[in-house]
């Protein structure tokens, strides 16, 4: 609740007058590396500078990896780290299987993704800079995530025909294989709008209705659907928005996580997969992280394995805004299908 050293919460945090102070997150760095500085900042003021001192570090640490080692090594007294993963520390926990999902772009796909991408080559070279650039590609990732979801997302239809659809189509071959199993499944995505007809194509797939939360879920109702998904009636599948189901939540009758669309920033899918990976979960987590192949989820899930290896809890910014810097021809590198 302090990684944001603005906010009023994060300075009345440090106002406080102790003697000793200890901060609790399983998110240290979540977004950017200024999480890191501000949670410093309250425990031992002054260890990693000022702010403006910190943000001159990190443009020097990412034109020299090395320097990511120092800063590992200056915090590194100060962090007691303890993961799930650790036999040592949870020893009954069973494990967390990872894997890339892919699925086909339809023909429908591809011609509307095609389309697109000639449609933002025209506008980025007439566009100026600053912020209409920067809005501009915003929208354009947003865009090309809804047409690797579903042509009718991206059209605003409402008939969702699961051929249409790479991803509804490898979505129904992994939930046949737990439906066989009687087991459960989480299915979570960023986008309001898809809930419900991901719950009506799973309905088909499983014969059994499901769950939806979202952020328009009252808050007393999101305690019944837990509460449902959670007894002894078999609910199979809950659909989820990832802000609004993401933290907080139990939901270990749950043991198969789907990420049908990425958030692009690892932290906050591990929040989310961590409802079903936790403590009273007794059966392996298995987690599909959906790409699109040959477009823009592929491409930006090797950024981000890049961004990740230089240091692997020292990362860089992990918000879809970096992309805005990129020069026009590394965005259009990035927008086409290969």
């Amino acid at each position: 609740a302090i990684k944001n050293p603005g906010t009023k919460q994060a300075r009345a945090a440090k106002q406080v007058k102790a003697s000793f102070r200890i901060a609790m997150t399983g998110t240290p760095i979540e977004n950017r590396l200024s999480d890191l500085w501000s949670l410093f900042d309250f425990l031992n003021q002054g260890l990693l500078g000022s702010a403006s001192e910190f943000t001159k570090f990190i443009k020097r640490m990412q034109e020299n990896e090395a320097s990511y080692a120092r800063l590992k090594t200056v915090v590194a007294p100060f962090i007691l780290r303890r993961s799930k993963a650790d036999k040592s520390v949870i020893a009954d926990l069973p494990d967390k299987i990872e894997m890339k999902t892919f699925a086909q772009l339809t023909k429908k796909q591809a011609m509307l993704y095609n389309n697109l991408v000639n449609d933002i080559q025209v506008k980025l070279e007439t566009t100026g800079e600053g912020m209409e650039r920067k809005g501009l590609i915003l929208s354009s990732l947003m865009k090309l995530k809804q047409i690797c979801n579903h042509p009718d997302q991206y059209m605003g239809q409402q008939v969702y025909s699961s051929e249409e659809s790479g991803k509804f189509l490898r979505l129904g071959e992994i939930c046949e294989s737990i439906y066989e199993k009687r087991e459960r499944v989480l299915v979570f995505t960023q986008f309001r709008e898809i809930t419900d007809h991901l719950n009506q194509f799973l309905e088909t797939v499983f014969h059994h209705r499901g769950l939806v939360l979202h952020g328009e879920t009252p808050v007393k109702k999101r305690k019944e659907i837990v509460d449902r998904f959670q007894g002894k009636e078999y609910i199979p599948y809950l659909v989820l928005s990832i802000k609004a189901g993401g933290v907080g939540l139990n939901l270990t009758a749950a043991n198969h996580v789907i990420h049908f669309d990425r958030w692009w920033n690892p932290a906050v899918e591990n929040q989310a997969t961590d409802r079903a990976f936790r403590i009273g979960q007794n059966k392996n987590v298995i987690v599909h992280k959906f790409i699109t192949k040959g477009t823009i989820e592929e491409k930006i899930d090797a950024l981000i394995e890049e961004k990740v290896k230089i240091s692997k809890e020292i990362i860089p910014d992990m918000q879809e805004k970096w992309i805005t810097e990129f020069g026009n021809q590394q965005l259009m590198d990035l927008f086409k299908l290969t």
